[in-house]
């Protein structure tokens, strides 16, 4: 089974998504951050886009930081004061 990677083709591409408000999920936020990470480390941008990318990726890590914690109070939702599971009301977004 091969996971389905989103084609970003560069770093320009992905910041438009950003910018036009596209969902990225966790994990495609994660490969965006270490591509950033890779970009910035080659050392071959200029200070203007070393600050973008720098910039694009502290948005990632933001957003990746708030949907984490998100998913941990709906786990600890899930969870009595025991550490057992209750019933997940439908109701619940």
């Amino acid at each position: 089974m091969t996971e389905s990677t989103p084609d970003y083709g560069d770093a320009e591409r992905a910041a438009d998504a950003v910018r036009e408000g596209g969902d990225l999920t966790l994990e495609e936020r994660l490969r965006r951050l270490e591509q950033i990470l890779g970009s910035l480390e080659a050392d071959d941008h200029t200070l203007d886009e070393a600050l973008a990318l720098f910039e694009e990726g502290i948005g990632h890590v933001r957003t990746s930081e708030s949907l984490l914690d998100r998913a941990m109070l709906k786990v600890e939702e899930l969870l009595d004061d025991e550490g057992s599971t209750r019933p997940l009301d439908p109701t619940d977004g």
